[in-house]
């Protein structure tokens, strides 16, 4: 179970035809890329000496000795998306099978929709997808700035080699996540978002999930880069949305634990996923940390999934 949507959450389901891209879509698509920042080649670490998930592997230290990279400094976005789509022709994983979940609290009737995810907070809606957030009815176009979501592991992969670049390792995305401090708990250093005064991302706020207060704007996502960079000049490191990595979930440890979390991992083909989202909230999804790690059935992805593209140099 994981709190970005149902682990296998495709499993037994049957393929569908994809219904046609909603008219006008075209008119948002832009395939220009957002700046992206350069890290040189430089010794790195993952993991931190202050875990608060210790049982996801967060509180292993890991020495990496990374080659130089670039980065964009915002998620994919919808409106990039489209044009990814209109130029292949591609269809999402959750297109193909009709359906994905979505977060209660964003659906206009959450009581009429059916569960879905392994939680009370997660339906199944026939429909969702990334040009329909919230199923059927819901539109982008005036989202044409926001992180796409409803994203699988081989969505973003596809959409990363049409850009020229690749989803990220572990390693790069936390030294990329800490932007020149040393072991900060959250892109932009220690200090912990409240629910009342200090919003340096887009997570919850309030009594998670019965009660929403948005406080700091945003029940959903949020346009990108509508919070302050880090110190290397990215932006939504942290929360807006979950970002897929290009490893499999996996705790480096010989304990029976890790063993037989690991496990679990390579039966359901679990890949890593970074940052937290929009859903996170220190009383259930801590998750919003640099070191926090996520596993998540490559094949799934709702309404708080999506990622960003790494480069080469």
């Amino acid at each position: 179970m994981s709190c970005c949507g149902s682990d296998g959450q495709r499993a037994g389901a049957e393929e569908q035809g994809a219904e046609a891209l909603p008219q006008g879509l075209g008119a948002i698509a832009s395939a220009a890329g957002p700046e992206r920042v350069r890290f040189k080649g430089c010794r790195s670490h993952t993991g931190t000496k202050t875990p608060e998930l210790p049982q996801d592997g967060e509180g292993i230290l890991r020495e990496h000795r990374l080659k130089p990279f670039e980065v964009e400094a915002v998620p994919v976005t919808n409106a990039r998306f489209a044009a990814f789509v209109f130029a292949t022709g591609y269809r999402t994983v959750a297109e193909r099978y009709g359906w994905s979940t979505v977060f209660r609290g964003l659906l206009a009737d959450p009581s009429s929709a059916p569960s879905g995810g392994g939680t009370m907070w997660w339906s199944a809606i026939d429909g969702a997808c990334w040009y329909a957030p919230e199923g059927a009815g819901s539109e982008i176009f005036a989202r044409a700035d926001h992180p796409v979501t409803h994203i699988a592991w081989e969505d973003a992969a596809a959409f990363c080699a049409w850009a020229g670049g690749r989803l990220p390792t572990e390693a790069e995305w936390e030294h990329a996540a800490r932007g020149g401090l040393a072991d900060p708990r959250f892109p932009w250093g220690d200090q912990e978002p409240d629910d009342t005064a200090f919003f340096p991302c887009n997570i919850f706020q309030g009594r998670f999930p019965e009660e929403n207060t948005a406080a700091d704007g945003w029940v959903g996502t949020s346009p990108v880069g509508s919070y302050a960079a880090n110190g290397a000049g990215l932006f939504d490191m942290a929360g807006n949305v979950w970002e897929w990595t290009s490893e499999p979930f996996r705790i480096r440890s010989a304990s029976r634990n890790a063993a037989a979390r690991n496990e679990i991992a390579q039966r359901e083909k679990q890949k890593l996923m970074k940052g937290g989202s929009f859903l996170c909230h220190i009383s259930y999804c801590y998750r919003y940390r640099i070191a926090a790690r996520l596993a998540l059935s490559a094949d799934s992805g709702g309404c708080n999934a999506g990622f960003r593209v790494f480069y080469d140099v």
